[in-house]
């Protein structure tokens, strides 16, 4: 059968996706990438904030209409939303045919071939007059529900959907914190890692394939391998300098790092290892105490300047990332204050805002969402317009720079124009470089490219070309 796949949300989920692909042409099927071709569509969900939940549903009902309609006989729902509503989705959408949960990834061969998935008791929407989602007051997932503990291993078939020069490799699952604005625990377990040499073996038949960039993603990076070991911290560490050592491997990049994960032997780390691209992506989510607090967040403001102003001392040139949220129950004006003065301190290069979503089954949901929506749009967009001005001075200041760049392929706004990255830029969270003066035909996606920046344009730089490194 041809088997269809919507992946939605973060690269963790796309990794599930891709091994749920590989299980499936494991078996026998044949992946297609049009849905309007296929025989078993499946959705991959996510369900971390409600926007994130309404693309999702939104999503099930466009490919449910290639079932009452098209070729499709199977709809199979899997993810984070079929983890926390399973037998709402079943109800409301009579058109899927299986749901499948985060720790049930390996069962989707069972469930494109027509296996039953497991019950639970759930809430979430229903449709309208005109057949568009609904939501309702969503009772959270069953709080005596076991909680999903399935984690592959090198030997788990994927079909990357990445571009073929990098590939996302998830080193652990799970959550072991309880913040509380986050579902993530409740939807993916305890925290676990994967054994090194599982990493490692993935990594190098990656490299064989011809991938050059490595993305390492989990809940929390940095907490690898503390959930076998309390008393050892050196195990991202050692990982890191295992990974270093593969052959055809140029750039090594972590992602979803922790405040108070961030080991010295971490740092030391990336700053040794040759290919570990010196990017830290920290979300720290605020930095008025206050508000931490609520937030069950570790740290303060003051230990966040610390780390920063450590992480720069060790890693000189390095790209700070982060994420903040606001209009968190309680916030106050002074609150969004503190949050500004913070980002104008630091001066990160690149920022992203979210605005608070209440949600069920969070530590959260028993506060009063205080903040009206008009509110929280007013300060997101406060915070960004201090980021945009900080990023306009600093890539004035970039013109005329060498820097190090990879084709990532042509431009998805002009295909004769070619778009790709720095080391300091991660694949689609953060702004990008466009090549000019160049001819598009020599440099494949994949090639590492000696570049001089001669412009910027917004958040993204225009580079041209001065010598293909590799390709």
């Amino acid at each position: 059968m041809k088997i269809g796949l919507i992946s939605l949300g973060c690269p963790k989920n796309l990794v599930d996706s891709e091994v749920m692909l590989g299980l499936a042409e494991r078996a026998g099927h044949e992946i297609t990438g049009d849905a309007a071709d296929a025989d078993v569509l499946v959705v991959n969900t996510c369900a971390f904030i409600d926007s994130a939940k309404q693309e999702s549903i939104n999503t099930i009902l466009e490919m449910a209409q290639h079932k009452t309609g098209g070729r499709a006989r199977r709809l199979v729902v899997t993810g984070c939303l079929a983890e926390r509503y399973r037998e709402e989705l079943r109800e409301q959408i009579p058109e899927i045919d299986a749901v499948l949960g985060t720790g049930e990834v390996d069962a989707i061969v069972g469930a494109i071939d027509g296996s039953p998935s497991a019950p639970a008791t759930v809430g979430l929407f229903r449709r309208n007059a005109d057949g568009e989602a609904e939501k309702l007051s969503a009772r959270h997932r069953d709080a005596d529900a076991p909680l999903p503990t399935y984690l592959y291993d090198a030997a788990t078939p994927r079909r990357l959907t990445t571009p073929g020069h990098y590939a996302y490799v998830k080193i652990a699952e799970g959550c072991d914190y309880n913040c509380a604005f986050c579902i993530i625990p409740k939807l993916r377990g305890a925290y676990r890692s994967r054994e090194e040499a599982s990493v490692v073996a993935e990594a190098r038949a990656l490299a064989a394939r011809g991938v050059k960039e490595l993305l390492l993603v989990s809940q929390d990076t940095t907490f690898y391998g503390i959930d076998r070991d309390r008393q050892d911290r050196g195990a991202l560490g050692r990982l890191l300098r295992a990974l270093d050592a593969i052959e055809g491997l140029e750039w090594i990049r972590l992602l979803y790092l922790y405040p108070t994960t961030i080991t010295a032997d971490t740092i030391e780390a990336m700053a040794a290892c040759e290919k570990v691209v010196r990017y830290v992506d920290l979300p720290l989510q605020h930095a008025s105490a206050a508000m931490l607090k609520r937030m069950r967040r570790p740290g303060t403001r003051k230990s966040y300047e610390a780390l920063l102003a450590n992480l720069r001392h060790a890693l000189p040139g390095v790209t700070l990332r982060t994420t903040f949220v606001v209009g968190f129950p309680g916030e106050t004006e002074a609150d969004v204050d503190e949050l500004v003065d913070f980002v104008k301190t630091i001066e990160f290069d690149h920022v992203g805002v979210f605005t608070y979503s209440h949600e069920e089954g969070t530590a959260a949901a028993a506060m009063v969402d205080d903040v009206p929506a008009a509110v929280k749009r007013k300060r997101q967009r406060r915070v960004m317009q201090v980021q945009q001005r900080i990023v306009a001075r600093r890539q004035k200041a970039r013109i005329g720079q060498r820097v190090r760049a990879v084709v990532d392929g042509p431009s998805s706004e002009h295909e004769l124009v070619l778009q790709g990255r720095l080391s300091g830029q991660a694949p689609e969270v953060d702004p990008v470089v466009f090549f000019t003066d160049c001819d598009p035909s020599e440099y494949p996606p994949g090639t590492f490219v000696d570049a001089e920046v001669v412009d910027a344009a917004g958040y993204d730089l225009i580079v041209r070309p001065v010598e293909a490194l590799t390709s």
